[in-house]
């Protein structure tokens, strides 16, 4: 299993919280790459909600990550 920023922004808009099936099925549904189905269908099942994407793929940038000040613009 392998996250590259492209494949995990497919899973951005996702309904949060989900369960693995639940992420399957959008994944397939919006058309994403099959690459990112093969990477849910890998995760251990645990029949646990995902409250965000951090929690499948812990590198994830979120709005911390960049270096620019939102009330600058």
């Amino acid at each position: 299993m392998y996250w590259t920023l492209e494949l995990a922004s497919y899973l951005s808009d996702a309904p949060w919280p989900a369960t693995k099936d639940e992420l399957i099925d959008y994944a397939i549904r919006t058309g994403a790459p099959l690459e990112v189905v093969e990477n849910l269908q890998a995760l251990e099942d645990e029949g646990e909600s995902y409250e965000i994407i951090q929690e499948i793929w812990p590198d994830y940038p979120t709005d911390e990550d960049f270096l620019w000040n939102e009330d600058e613009y």
